[in-house]
């Protein structure tokens, strides 16, 4: 996929090359393995409550890492850019992280990978929509096999005590609104720095979930209220250390700084490698299986994948 928006953006060009690139790679490494760390962190905390806690906390702390780097990380943003970035976190943290938390509530490790894997090309749709892509007969090939492999993918765990339907198609949700923030977010990245776009999205995003950790969802979260903080596991702690600092505070920082450094494009390459992280961490580290229908899946999902970015 050609993207009009996809050159460099106006910070971050600057650097040390090499530990650009580790920094890239630790963050897809640090991603990949999110599905197992929440996993974890989901046995001892609700997954609303997870959430919220989990963004306002790395906003806050990409914040300060900014303050002490000597930069500017929001006196200079005027309110109609607060409103900006607020309606971005509402999308790309909000709905796409209570999806993506609640749905590997109820679903497998390895079907949440595989089904993420699927964001560019929804962000592709969008910005035809848009008028920021131009659409292609490869694109539309690549859309239908990304579909195709979800099915089959969705399809294959449906009977088994590891998947299910419904967290399926909230992850997909998250899928989708990725997609969305990714294109959506290209016209203020190319005004603020990325990484204070980061920040202040995860922040807001945060926060704009805050109220359903005190509410719950019934059916699929307990509120904050039912949480017996005693019986919170050591492990669980752990995890949601791990995601907080390592999964979203530095890995945001890190792709974000790469997508202004190389532009979008090169850096989605990316993914597929986070998608193979994410698989094998699911079987390795959660026991879980790989049917030939999920095999059969990710391979499509990633031609898909593939052939789309490259329309």
């Amino acid at each position: 996929m050609k993207s009009r928006d996809a050159s460099p953006t106006r910070t971050g060009t600057k650097g040390n090359p090499a530990l650009a690139e580790l920094s890239l790679l630790l963050a897809v490494f640090f991603v990949g393995m999110d599905v197992v760390s929440v996993k974890y962190t989901l046995e001892g905390l609700p997954p609303l409550v997870f959430m919220p806690g989990r963004y306002v906390l790395a906003g806050l702390l990409l914040l300060a890492f900014l303050r002490l780097l000597g930069r500017d990380a929001g006196g200079g943003l005027w309110r109609k850019d607060l409103l900006v970035l607020a309606g971005l976190g509402s999308v790309g943290i909000t709905i796409n992280y209570v999806g993506y938390t609640v749905g590997l509530s109820l679903t497998s490790g390895s079907n949440a990978a595989l089904i993420i894997a699927t964001a560019p090309v929804w962000g592709l749709l969008l910005g035809i929509v848009l008028g920021l892509e131009r659409g292609s007969w490869t694109g539309a090939l690549g859309l239908g096999l990304a579909i195709a492999g979800v099915a089959l993918v969705v399809g294959g765990g449906l009977g088994s005590g590891e998947a299910s339907l419904g967290g399926d198609l909230l992850v997909c949700v998250s899928a989708l609104s990725w997609g969305a923030y990714t294109v959506l977010s290209l016209p203020v990245l190319r005004r603020l720095d990325p990484l204070i776009v980061g920040a202040w999205t995860m922040l807001l995003g945060g926060l704009a979930a805050l109220p359903l950790a005190f509410t719950g969802f019934p059916g699929l979260s307990e509120p904050i209220s039912s949480v017996e903080w005693g019986s919170v596991g050591a492990a669980a702690w752990a995890s949601a250390a791990y995601s907080t600092v390592l999964c979203s505070s530095f890995a945001i920082a890190a792709y974000q700084a790469a997508v202004a450094r190389r532009g979008a494009n090169r850096v989605l390459v990316y993914l597929y490698l986070q998608t193979l992280v994410g698989l094998l961490a699911s079987v390795v580290l959660l026991g879980e299986g790989l049917g030939a229908a999920k095999l059969a899946g990710a391979a499509v999902i990633l031609l898909g994948v593939y052939l789309a970015r490259r329309a």
